[in-house]
Formats: C-alpha cells, sequence, structure tokens
C-alpha cells in the first residue's frame, strides 16, 4: 500500500515538472501560452511559480524563478524517496 502511495507521489511530482517544462518552453512562441493548452497549463503551473517569482527578480529578459522551482520539485523527490527507504 505504501509502496504504491509512493509511486503515485513520485509519478505526480515527474509529470509536474514536465508540465513545468512544457510551459516555460510555451513561452518561446508567439501566443503560445493565450491558447487554450496554455492557459490550461498556466491554471495548473503559475500558483507554484507565482512564490518563487516574487522572491528571484528576473535576470534582464530572462526569468530564472521556474528553475529554481523544477530544482525545488527535484529536492522534494528526493527528500520523499530518502523519507520511504527510512520507512522501509
Amino acid at each position: 500500500m505504501l509502496q504504491t502511495i509512493f509511486g503515485l507521489f513520485m509519478t505526480a511530482l515527474t509529470l509536474y515538472s514536465y508540465a513545468l517544462i512544457i510551459y516555460i518552453l510555451l513561452s518561446w512562441f508567439p501566443n503560445a501560452r493565450e491558447s487554450s493548452f496554455g492557459q490550461m497549463l498556466g491554471r495548473i503551473c503559475e500558483p507554484f511559480l507565482e512564490p518563487f517569482r516574487r522572491f528571484i527578480p528576473p535576470l534582464g529578459m530572462i526569468d530564472i524563478s521556474p528553475i529554481v522551482a523544477i530544482i525545488t520539485l527535484r529536492l522534494a523527490s528526493g527528500g520523499l524517496e530518502q523519507l520511504y527507504r527510512m520507512i522501509m
């Protein structure tokens, strides 16, 4: 049971990381974020990215807050994996 829950959490974190990467890549294409797919990803990704954008200012035209957000997700998945190993 615990293995299934852990697997679901790890899969969710991985899928969310991919969603963030796709959302970031959409900014490279004109009007891609205004499409229905871009708006759906915006509703999913923006609440997570907002706190990072508040504390990390853009460097000129480059916003590095999504990179920090993805690193945070990777650290969370690593922490979750370590917690699972300690429990098991």
